[in-house]
This record gives C-alpha cells, structure tokens and sequence, in this order.
C-alpha cells in the first residue's frame, strides 16, 4: 500500500521545481491501493507542487440544438433525448467523471478557484490568474497563462488522449475548432473554441520523449511534460500534416470534420 511518503518521494524524482505551475490528469487506480485514497494523492500533490490546475469539465450542461454551423462536427437535430437530461451549469457542478476523482477533489479544495466557463471550466489551487484568464471566446487560455510561467502538465497513470493541453497546440497551428452550446440558468451560451478529439494524441508519445520526464510510483507512470517545449514541437507537426494527430475513427464527427475541411480547401484550390 503506498503512503503519502511514497507519493512525495516519487514525486521527487521528477526534479521539477515545486515553484513552476502545473496542470495534471491523474488516475487513482492506476497507482494501486494509496492509504487515504485520492485526499493522500491531492496531499503529496500540493506538498510536491505549489500551485496546480485541473480541467473540471461538465459536459451534462450540453445541448444540440435543431440548427447550426455547417461542419461542426456534430448531428443536429439529434439531441431530443440528450437534452431532456442535460443540467443547467452552476458553480457548484461536480466535474465530469471522465475528469477523474482528484480533479473533483482539486474543485472542492478550500482554497480552490473555478472558471465560470459552463462547459470547459479549469480549477486551480495558488492559480488565480491563470483562472481568471479564460473566457468564452478562449477557453484554453488558462493553459497559455500556464506556458508564459514555464508551467509543466503532470500525467499521472494515464496517457496523452486525456492531455488537454495539445489542444493549444492545435489552436496555434491553425487546426479547426468548434462550437457548442451551453445550458445556464440564465441562458443557453455558444460557446465557441470548443476542441477536437484527443483519441489521436497518443501519437505524440514519440515526438515528446526527449523532453518527457518520468517516474512509477506504485503501478502508475508518471510523465512531466514542459508546457512550452511541448507546444513548439506539436505546432509544425500538425501545420505539415494537416491530419497529424487526429484519430482513425471513420465515425468520429470532430477528426472528420477537420478532414473534411481540409479537403475541401483543397479541392477550392485545385479548381481554381
């Protein structure tokens, strides 16, 4: 059974600076059995690193609408029954399960702050800034604060399909985007920017190798990724390869939406 000693000493190993800001994904199980369960893990976490951030996303506050933007990557008109269930945003919405247990940890800690996005909300401990930064138009803006402070994104037992930040990457090499919408007790908000699928991004594990740090603890691995060095070498990959990194399901609306655009652009090209 690991101790919360075991989970500080591993996280030493890492030989990253406790002062530089981090954003992690985690999976609890993955360690094998940890004394005190997730609260033990958020613990050695903060002790490890002063200020950590975690995407507390609450996808139940969708909707489909009957209209909409032309390849957006979704079926309208679909969502009769999804949106009879979704469930107006509050401050105080549990995080997602896919989010993982420590995420919603990290949410109901004390001294936690949480974005107001309705859909793609980050909660940090020590990050009001970065926090505040986001807003509707920039939903990842949170993780650019993170880059201009030499932050890291900490995967603990899970790989790079659940590493949010290569979704900046995809922004800044000009790869589409999408808008969703929103149910708030105020109002239904678009909410633009919304990203594509991340199945595709275990294909980046080669190509960040030499700046990836790694440890186990328990049965977890454990990678430590530098937030700007990992950026500069996704952009050019995905600015060559306009299908780099995107998944191979043929019913994935979001990576054949961006397909589609492609080719799109393509044939416009040829024809002229």
């Amino acid at each position: 059974m690991l101790s919360y000693r075991d989970l500080i000493s591993g996280f030493k190993k890492l030989e990253i600076d406790q002062n530089k800001p981090v954003i992690l994904h985690a999976s609890l199980s993955s360690f094998g059995e940890v004394r005190g369960g997730a609260d033990t893990l958020l613990g050695a976490t903060l002790a490890s690193f002063h200020s950590i951030m975690s995407p507390t996303f609450t996808y139940k506050s969708m909707i489909i609408p009957e209209t909409g933007p032309e390849n957006n990557g979704l079926e309208y008109r679909s969502g009769h029954t999804l949106n009879k269930m979704a469930e107006f945003y509050t401050q105080d919405m549990p995080a997602d399960r896919l989010m993982g247990i420590l995420a919603e940890k990290i949410r109901l800690h004390p001294l936690a702050q949480r974005s107001t996005h309705p859909i793609l909300s980050f909660s940090g401990i020590h990050l009001s800034e970065a926090i505040d930064r986001q807003s509707l138009e920039e939903p990842l803006a949170p993780i650019e604060w993170l880059i201009d402070h030499q932050g890291y994104v900490l995967l603990m037992g899970v790989d790079h399909t659940v590493n949010t930040s290569i979704h900046l990457a995809e922004q800044k090499a000009g790869r589409k985007s999408f808008i969703r919408w929103a149910l708030t007790t105020s109002a239904i908000y678009e909410c633009p920017g919304f990203p594509g699928c991340s199945d595709g991004f275990i294909q980046t594990t080669d190509h960040l190798t030499d700046i990836t740090k790694m440890t186990k603890i328990g049965d977890a691995t454990i990678m430590a990724i530098p937030l700007k060095e990992m950026v500069e070498i996704l952009v050019p990959i995905i600015q060559s390869d306009p299908f780099a990194i995107l998944c191979e399901k043929v019913t994935c609306p979001r990576c054949q939406s961006i397909r589609n655009q492609h080719n799109n652009q393509t044939s416009e090209q040829t024809d002229a």
